[in-house]
């Protein structure tokens, strides 16, 4: 069973994860992407479905052209869990 992310990484997260932002409402963290064009969006979207696959573990997501919103929580653990953290890290480190 994967375990919610205990009090001390939640802290951690604005330094961690600096691009990220708590969900509100959820327990859930979320980053907007902007490209310069559709081409672009979807491009860093498959990226992300292959880092999603490799890790077993999927994005919420959405795009609007040039926009990409990707929102990540562990719904086996209701809520964030290391899984999101790994995700998160994994696409803040592919090339846009």
């Amino acid at each position: 069973m994967v375990e919610k992310l205990d009090e001390a990484a939640r802290k951690a997260l604005p330094s961690t994860l600096p691009d990220w932002e708590m969900v509100e409402g959820r327990d859930a963290i979320r980053r907007r992407f902007r490209f310069r064009d559709f081409s672009e969006a979807w491009g860093f979207m498959t990226r992300v479905a292959l880092l999603a696959e490799a890790q077993n573990h999927h994005p919420e997501w959405s795009n609007v052209w040039n926009k990409v919103e990707i929102v990540l929580t562990t719904h086996d653990a209701g809520g964030l869990s290391k899984r999101d953290l790994r995700l998160a890290e994994a696409i803040d480190d592919l090339p846009r």
